[in-house]
């Protein structure tokens, strides 16, 4: 019945179709027809409703496309093996039993919507059908185990980069792995690993990119705190070269890291960071703690230098705003 609802609205390439002329094609009662309009819209599409006039379509969702993604692809092992999903409960969850079951470094799982995506510390994150970037990689670094945090922040700069370059926006990084624009976040990173042997057998970095959302995807109360590329740019982007740009960007950055070690990535860490040399307010697990964040050591924790002037390095937590930001 959606199908045939859908068929009907785009037939009138952007003109009203009355719900009654929709229940009549249909032999079926007004209220019918809403609950399938509601539908379509949970899948991404947009359409208008007027009591006088009936419904029109303003927008239809459109599906990632593995061919494009793999004609703007300048990668060598980064995305060149891809599983996509129309819908999943997570990618980390696709990814990490694809991990095990022995996928290569730089397998990538997409999905078009994810019923329970997860970002840091158990949060959820909303990520509507078609119009955001919800995805997982497999890495496997033949590193420490304690080394993971660094990998976390390399993610944070090359995801920075690839959308600075990109959208031409003023996005900067929030300790440790946060993406705003204008203070709001635009993406967030969570990477989950698996250790043997002291080692990193594997790890899942996800990442959620809130790309073409328009201010209604958001519940009210995230309104102050989240955004997309396409709000603050003005402008709608093409998912494909969004994941195109990055997995070169991250491809480059992870070599150079292997190579090198962290110390060239902790650099354009800082020079990106929305969060270096302001008060700031980091919740951890042995509570709050306030200070003003001067730096990152070398691995990967934020030097927090308090009020009686010690400087604190902090592994895990969760950074609040920025002042000034």
């Amino acid at each position: 019945m959606a199908n045939t609802i859908l068929e009907l609205l785009d037939q009138e390439q952007g003109q009203y179709v009355s719900g009654e002329a929709i229940s009549r094609t249909l032999n079926v009662s007004r209220t019918a027809v809403w609950k399938q309009i509601r539908k379509l819209e949970e899948q991404g599409y947009v359409i208008e409703a007027s009591r006088k006039l009936g419904y029109r379509l303003l927008y239809k969702p459109e599906p990632l496309s593995l061919d494009k993604l793999n004609d703007m692809l300048k990668t060598k092992r980064f995305a060149r093996e891809v599983r996509l999903f129309n819908e999943v409960d997570s990618t980390q969850n696709e990814a990490q039993r694809w991990a095990e079951a022995g996928a290569p470094e730089g397998a990538l799982v997409i999905a078009e919507q994810q019923l329970s995506g997860r970002g840091r510390m158990g949060r959820s994150w909303v990520s509507p059908y078609t119009k955001g970037i919800w995805m997982s990689t497999v890495l496997r670094p033949s590193t420490p185990i304690y080394c993971a945090p660094q990998l976390t922040l390399l993610t944070a700069v090359a995801l920075c980069r690839s959308l600075r370059r990109l959208t031409e926006l003023e996005i900067g990084i929030k300790w440790p792995n946060d993406l705003l624009v204008n203070g709001r976040k635009i993406s967030g990173i969570l990477l989950e690993s698996a250790a043997e042997d002291e080692r990193i057998k594997y790890i899942v970095a996800g990442t959620g990119i809130s790309v073409n959302l328009d201010l209604t995807d958001y519940p009210e109360e995230l309104l102050e705190r989240a955004t997309s590329l396409s709000i603050q740019a003005g402008r709608k982007f093409s998912r494909e070269a969004v994941i195109a740009e990055f997995m070169l960007e991250w491809e480059q950055l992870y070599d150079l890291y292997l190579k090198e070690g962290f110390g060239p990535i902790g650099t354009v860490w800082e020079a990106l960071s929305v969060s270096l040399h302001k008060p700031v307010t980091i919740q951890t697990p042995q509570g709050d703690l306030s200070g003003t964040a001067i730096g990152l050591h070398e691995s990967g924790a934020i030097q927090l230098q308090l009020d009686n002037g010690e400087v604190q390095l902090v592994f895990s937590g969760e950074m609040g705003q920025p002042k000034g930001q």
